[in-house]
């Protein structure tokens, strides 16, 4: 795995928010070993204070609060910028947009298109020099991210996703030949989680963990990192389109290590965005029973991803922890107001957005709108995704290859193809 040494000694370990258990991270590590209730770990640093490394561009400018062991000196970041655009159209005084993607104009340069990049970057870079094949699950972005940045860097890793996620993933080079992507037949993402847990066990691989992952959670936290060296403060709100949650809990957890630091008063509301329906985590914080479909709703979410059905809502540090905390709040939009975000971002930012982004854009006009965001308030709006027209221009994409396809009556069944065993085995 190239790359260039961080530290030569531990700069961060893990404690759990429950017990106060502390240890050493060895890279690998998701959860407390406590017989308590479920707990996200959390990262505490030897620096305390806020400094960005001057010489260092991208996330790992941030390098003093990843729980990281080397860095990738090539990986980008966020572009935080005040709108002009969308804040006109919103008339919002005071409008900052994170913008997370491809947008050479503005020198924003991840080069899969969304956030999930900043993910992918930070937890290769926790992990131990020599580890076991990393197994992970996504509906389509963070597959993208992974397979492009695991193939370069040599890291044996196992990408499961739904088939119809499969869209998403048009890259510029294959895939190395230490990179496997798994596809489900007729299966969404929180069916890709479960297969992921069954797989990572049978191989005797590392399970990357998604919001369990401390490393997913502070890479994600760069948005607001690259915003306050933008801003003039902390934002009063922050919105963000949400499925597992990962991104706003990493940056709730950001901002109060901020405002320890003396950078800010309070951390951000957290705005939290999802589709009309399914939304597992609005349901959860409304206290509603999940939701049946109409016989008239779409077939299919506006955004896929943001449809997790086992999101860490409840856990100890989780989503319902942050909202309650930050005196957030959590939104729907549907399709219509989606679409009409999309287009409204297109016409007024001038670049292309991804779907869970419009989603967040249409949740923004909403809450201007009722008053839930009064005009003259410090905003910060996370586009998750942008830019994949102007990739699509600059370079030349194929369909990921190869992939393996488990039909839906094996997964379904609880079974793992014997040589889909045999083919990841190869890995260790």
């Amino acid at each position: 795995m190239p790359s260039e040494a961080l530290l030569n000694t531990p700069h961060h370990s893990l404690i759990c928010p429950v017990c106060a258990w502390r240890t050493d991270d060895d890279g690998l590590l998701l959860d407390c070993p406590g017989a308590h209730e479920r707990a996200l770990l959390q990262v505490e640093y030897r620096a305390r204070r806020f400094t960005p490394d001057p010489a260092r561009t991208g996330l790992f400018r941030y390098r003093d609060w990843l729980p990281v062991r080397r860095e990738f000196p090539e990986a980008g970041g966020t572009v935080t910028y005040r709108s002009t655009g969308l804040a006109g159209s919103l008339r919002l005084r005071d409008l900052w947009i994170a913008f997370n993607g491809y947008w050479p104009e503005r020198a924003c340069a991840l080069e899969t298109g969304t956030f999930k990049e900043l993910e992918a970057f930070c937890v290769l870079a926790r992990l131990p020099d020599d580890p076991p094949p990393l197994v992970l699950s996504s509906a389509g972005n963070t597959a993208a991210a992974f397979a492009v940045l695991a193939s370069r860097y040599r890291v044996p890793c196992v990408i499961v996703v739904p088939a119809s996620g499969l869209g998403t993933l048009a890259l510029r080079e294959p895939l190395a030949p230490c990179v496997r992507l798994v596809a489900l037949e007729q299966a969404d993402y929180s069916d890709a989680i479960l297969f992921a847990d069954a797989l990572s066990g049978a191989l005797g691989g590392a399970l990357e963990g998604g919001t369990r992952n401390v490393a997913r959670r502070a890479g994600l936290a760069t948005v607001l990192l690259s915003a306050i060296e933008a801003m003039p403060g902390m934002p009063d709100f922050y919105f963000q389109a949400v499925g597992s949650g990962a991104g706003a809990i990493g940056v709730h957890e950001a901002a109060r290590r901020l405002v320890d630091a003396g950078t800010g008063q309070v951390p951000p509301r957290l705005m939290l965005c999802q589709n009309a329906f399914p939304a597992p985590l609005y349901d959860a914080w409304r206290g509603n029973r999940p939701r049946q479909a109409a016989p008239s709703a779409p077939l299919r979410a506006f955004a896929p991803e943001l449809t997790n059905r086992h999101p860490p809502y409840a856990a100890s540090g989780g989503v319902r922890d942050c909202l309650v905390e930050s005196g957030g709040d959590l939104m729907i939009a549907d399709h219509a107001a989606a679409d009409a975000a999309r287009d409204l971002f297109a016409d007024v930012e001038h670049i292309d957005i991804e779907p869970a982004a419009a989603v967040a854009v249409a949740c923004l006009r909403e809450a201007v709108g009722d008053g839930t965001v009064p005009r003259d308030a410090t905003v910060l709006l996370n586009i998750t995704g942008g830019g994949r027209r102007r990739i699509a221009q600059h370079a030349a994409l194929s369909p990921a290859d190869p992939v393996t396809v488990v039909p839906a009556a094996d997964w379904h069944a609880g079974e793992l193809p014997t040589d889909l065993l045999r083919t990841c085995a190869v890995l260790r």
